[in-house]
């Protein structure tokens, strides 16, 4: 089985993410979390684009406020969004129950025109965006946000559904490192991890050779 996609192996993820989001130039983008998130967000401010035409959401969030420091939103803001200056950024986050953020968000993509580029990542255990192994969220077909988690993850969380990520023009997977290889090979494998479920116009994995397999 191959990858959900197109496949390009690069030798440095971040920049060739940061490349291609100059190149596709996109009007909304929903950002990621995680360590690879990051340092993607830090090689595209280093190219200071102009996002002032730019809406920004989010494709998942832990259910903290944006100065907690393990906030995707927080992250976001300071390695990249408070120099690219978008035109709007809509938080997940908001104070309340998780289950009215989770309304509230769905209802905000809903009536939002198709992201055009979705960024996603993939954990080592095939997990991404906040959809978990096994969780009832995988199989959620008609909401666009829900609220996640599991034990195994820090803090309850918002998640775009694979229904929302199906929606995008354009969704992107980085994943870099070796800790990321047994989750591919067992994607290829053929095993039902919440990876092989990305669906979307034109999906692209851009992937270092340490976690794709390749030589």
């Amino acid at each position: 089985m191959t990858l959900p996609g197109t496949v390009q192996i690069v030798d440095d993820v971040p920049a060739a993410f940061a490349a291609l989001v100059l190149q596709e130039a996109p009007a909304s983008v929903a950002l990621s979390g995680g360590e690879t998130g990051m340092e993607c967000y830090q090689a595209l401010s280093a190219r200071a684009p102009d996002w002032s035409g730019v809406d920004v959401y989010f494709g998942d969030e832990r259910f903290v406020r944006a100065n907690d420091p393990d906030s995707n939103e927080g992250m976001a803001r300071r390695v990249l969004l408070d120099r690219a200056h978008p035109r709007s950024i809509h938080p997940m986050f908001r104070p309340g129950s998780i289950d009215d953020a989770a309304l509230a968000y769905d209802a905000l993509i809903r009536a939002a025109s198709p992201i055009d580029l979705v960024h996603l990542g993939l954990g080592p255990d095939g997990h991404t965006a906040s959809l978990f192994p096994g969780s009832d969220s995988l199989d959620e077909s008609e909401r666009f946000v829900i609220a996640a988690g599991d034990d195994e993850h820090p803090h309850p969380r918002l998640t775009f559904t694979f229904a929302a990520i199906a929606r995008a023009r354009l969704v992107v997977v980085t994943v870099a490192g070796e800790e990321k290889r047994d989750a591919i090979d067992r994607i290829r494998a053929g095993e039902d991890l919440p990876g092989a479920r990305i669906r979307g116009e034109r999906v692209l994995w851009l992937g270092d050779r340490a976690a794709m397999g390749e030589r």
